[in-house]
């Protein structure tokens, strides 16, 4: 029977298998809700404590078989910093949504000297940035052996477990020198780099003696990509990643050609072979006869952002500096935030500096890169101030004011519900400038004197610094 997209199937199909006993042990008030959830891939099958009983293991496996993705989820390193990859439902975000955001590793070469190499390891495990409220960083280490010797292979691996928890990615096309890596790093289930149509023997025996899961390789060549993975599959070898092959400047239009066809192949072509994460190598962009360091940061990161848009599970990156890294980040957390859900932050009073009773009150709207934006001018501007965040339903103040979901009496609610009439003295309220046509509403609706501030809340310290306090109305 052929698969089917998630978005084909329905509550009602998913709720013929569960216990339909509405215990709520799963959380939700009936199975009904709970299937719609499982769908809507809000909630996992583990999530309902009835279908462990052995009475419903048949129809747990039709459950596991009907909401399966096409594109399976492959599980890298152990404990609270493993990583899953892959996962896949459809082929374009706006058609249901990404799930299993892209690994991005950082990788290290055993030619450097130890200690540089843990530097280097440290300095990538530590790397955060907060993006509108988010901690944006790095999810993996790949140890390269450019030296071909098994041991200094094995204590560069060393070396790296000893920095940082982070799930490992060993590369090498010697089955030896990988050998010596996967002995020191067998608890830690690394990604195996890589099996190709020369060492496929000895790569498949390291994936089965270690149970570690293996990157297929054949650049260019998916009739070869798929005649390998055909191979382990009968081996039993099921936790693989494929690599297509990247090829930055020039072939990048190839490379985002060959994994295209894979995705599309694996969800919409229904093709078993190539439905695994496809791991991508910006890295290579620092290979070319081009050696300038800048040049090359900044193909990588081209490459990088080209590669998350045509469905890369997994990138291996050189460059660290935040110029080059960033965009990649960025461009990650915006095409894996779910499109049905506006990135919100929680509505409510937030204070700010030391404000005392004759303190300013502003208002702004609850979508996270508003409030975000906002909180960083207050903060840059040093105001001590108080700032009520309104529901707007995540959408921006314009949004929200064009939608009504930004209205006086959403003004008049969030002001009653934070309190703020018990915290300060006075009652005047300063509204953003875009939404300066509500001043007269919010007045009648609020009982409180309502100031026009600012279009861009960058303009929040000269015109506080002006206009506060307030003189008579």
């Amino acid at each position: 029977m052929a698969k089917r997209s998630i978005t084909e199937t329905s509550p009602i199909e998913v709720y013929r298998l569960l216990p339909r006993t509405n215990c709520a042990e799963c959380g939700e008030p009936n199975c009904m809700a709970f299937a719609t959830r499982l769908v809507n891939r809000e909630l996992a099958l583990e999530s309902c404590p009835p279908l462990a009983h052995p009475e419903y293991a048949e129809a747990l496996a039709a459950l596991e078989a009907l909401l399966a993705p096409p594109v399976r989820a492959v599980l890298i390193g152990t404990g609270d910093r493993e990583c899953t990859i892959g996962g896949k439902y459809v082929v374009q975000r706006h058609e249901f949504t990404y799930h299993n955001p892209t690994a991005c590793a950082i990788a290290v070469d055993d030619s450097a000297p130890l200690d540089v190499l843990q530097a280097r390891v440290r300095a990538a495990d530590s790397f955060s940035y907060n993006y509108i409220g988010r901690d944006l960083g790095i999810d993996a280490i790949a140890v390269r052996s450019t030296t071909g010797d098994p041991a200094r292979f094995q204590a560069a691996v060393e070396a790296v477990q000893q920095a940082c928890g982070l799930p490992l990615i060993l590369c090498s096309p010697d089955p030896a020198v990988l050998r010596s890596g996967l002995v020191s790093a067998s608890d830690r289930r690394p990604l195996i780099h890589a099996a190709d149509r020369t060492n496929w023997q000895e790569m498949g025996g390291l994936a089965l003696e270690f149970g570690c899961p293996l990157v297929v390789s054949a650049p260019d060549d998916l009739s070869g990509l798929r005649s390998l993975v055909r191979t382990f599959l009968a081996w039993g070898i099921e936790d693989l990643v494929l690599d297509p092959g990247t090829f930055p400047g020039a072939g990048l239009a190839r490379t985002l050609r060959n994994f295209a066809r894979c995705r599309h192949a694996a969800i919409r072509g229904e093709d078993d072979l190539l439905g695994f994460p496809l791991l991508g190598a910006p890295i290579a962009a620092f290979a070319g006869e081009e050696m300038d360091p800048i040049r090359c940061a900044f193909d990588e990161a081209i490459t990088a952002s080209a590669l998350l848009s045509r469905y890369a599970d997994l990138l291996v990156l050189q460059g660290t500096a935040g110029w080059s890294l960033l965009p990649t980040l960025f461009w990650r957390f915006n095409l894996y935030t779910d499109p049905r859900k506006p990135v919100a932050v929680e509505a409510g009073l937030r204070e700010f500096g030391s404000p005392d009773r004759n303190a300013p009150v502003l208002i702004t709207a609850n979508y996270a890169l508003t409030y975000f934006t906002v909180e960083s001018d207050i903060k840059s501007a040093n105001l001590s101030c108080y700032l009520v965040v309104a529901d707007t339903g995540g959408l921006s103040v314009e949004s929200a004011v064009a939608g009504r979901y930004f209205s006086a009496a959403g003004i008049a609610e969030a002001m009653a519900s934070s309190g703020i009439a018990d915290r300060v003295d006075h009652r005047v309220l300063v509204i953003p400038g875009l939404a300066a046509r509500l001043s007269g509403e919010a007045a009648e609706a609020t009982g409180w004197r309502v100031l026009v501030g600012p279009k861009d809340s960058s303009g929040l310290g000269p015109y506080l610094k002006e206009r506060w306090p307030p003189g008579p109305a």
